[in-house]
């Protein structure tokens, strides 16, 4: 039984003179001001890393150094670890539940549904 020929296919586009180059990255707009914690649009998700569960909530629209004095608060109040990366607070566990009305609590508002 054969296996045929291989076939040398190329699928991509060509940079010509008429292509510009984005070399922007894809921010909102948001993303660079601070924004009152009664109009934050929070959300939980939910992932696994190394086998273990971590809660991300987010985007937080504020100074770094404000966003980590909140977010050392939180972790001492629920006895977990935690980071702020990329405008959202990662937490060690599952803890959407006891989270959320600790936020409230600091009047964050959240997307409806979560």
């Amino acid at each position: 039984m054969s296996r045929g020929k291989k076939l040398d296919l190329f699928i991509g586009a060509d940079i010509q003179e008429g292509w510009n180059k984005i070399d922007s990255t894809r921010k909102s707009v948001l993303a660079n001001e601070d924004i009152a914690p009664q109009k934050h649009q929070l959300f939980f998700s939910k992932e696994k890393r190394k086998g273990k569960v971590v809660t991300l909530v987010g985007e937080f629209h504020l100074q770094d150094n404000e966003a980590k004095k909140i977010l050392k608060t939180l972790k001492k109040k629920l006895g977990c670890g935690g980071t702020y990366k990329d405008n959202f607070m990662e937490f060690q566990g599952e803890l959407k539940e006891k989270l959320r009305p600790l936020l409230v609590s600091e009047c964050f508002g959240f997307k409806p549904k979560h």
